[in-house]
């Protein structure tokens, strides 16, 4: 995988443009494709480290490409859509998607949530056994000095803090969490559910390692959000609507794969107006 390149999947030709200028600006060499079949064969032949995605379009539409992309790779996928609805943001990270930005959007937000990404360990959740991936860095120069045009000029957050990252100590000694039946290797990224493998998004395992890691405190869907943009401690920002509405779906996909009930929960309890906790 190149870890400089970027595929850009986009129908709409302005917004394709501003994609590329951004991930250019940053240091990815940058690929494009007005359709999904399109970015499919370039993802198949140049292994991007990042694929954005548009939803609405011609041919097969952005969750099939997304589908087809992650048959292919672990690189990081991003959706990028005017479609907001819960159940699209459901469809799309069911699809594997790591994140999903409504248009209309920034520019920066764009480059935070893409750094944010690559400070995570890029392999998803496996069912096999195998050493941690390092998690790779965004290419030199992401971050630095890149117009927002939006507004005034905008500095991202400097890839120098990504060892700040809850996931960035994961080691291969590090201690499994284990919670009625439920076993988390955060060294290797595996999960086991009574003895049987669980295969879990990036985004899925990372909040089940929180809040098994987090005992019977209550951790809010803003540090949960904040966590998987790479921040660490109490964030400083506060809980958008699409950030809130991402959690839930995340929250509600692993829940899913567990065969875990809201109402009956066996591991993660639902804290009305506030997040999540582990199960006593």
């Amino acid at each position: 995988m190149d870890e400089d390149v970027a595929v850009v999947i986009e129908d709409g030709e302005d917004i394709r443009e501003l994609l590329a200028q951004v991930l250019t600006q940053g240091g990815f060499t940058v690929h494009t494709a007005a359709d999904g079949a399109a970015g499919v064969e370039l993802v198949r032949e140049h292994d991007p480290i990042v694929v954005t995605i548009d939803v609405n379009m011609p041919g097969i539409d952005g969750f099939e490409t997304a589908r087809q992309i992650r048959s292919l790779t672990t690189a990081y996928l991003v959706m990028i859509t005017a479609r907001g609805d819960e159940i699209d943001t459901l469809v799309g990270l069911q699809t594997g998607a790591d994140d999903y930005i409504v248009k209309p959007f920034r520019p920066r937000e764009l480059r935070a949530r893409i750094e944010a990404m690559m400070r995570r360990p890029r392999a998803i959740a496996s069912t096999h056994p195998s050493p941690p991936p390092s998690a790779p860095q965004p290419p030199q120069g992401w971050g630095q000095g890149v117009s927002d045009h939006t507004g005034p000029h905008q500095v991202a957050p400097s890839p120098a803090h990504a060892s700040s990252a809850p996931w960035a100590e994961d080691e291969p000694g590090v201690a499994p969490l284990v919670h009625r039946g439920l076993r988390l290797e955060p060294g290797a990224r595996v999960v086991e559910l009574d003895g049987a493998e669980v295969e879990l998004t990036r985004s899925e395992f990372d909040i089940l390692r929180m809040l098994l890691g987090s005992g019977r405190r209550v951790v809010s869907k803003l540090q949960l959000a904040g966590m998987l943009r790479g921040e660490r401690g109490e964030p400083d920002h506060f809980l958008s609507e699409h950030d809130a509405r991402a959690i839930e779906v995340h929250v509600a996909n692993l829940r899913r794969k567990l065969g875990e009930s809201p109402s009956e929960p066996r591991w993660i309890e639902t804290v009305r107006g506030v997040g999540y906790r582990r199960t006593a």
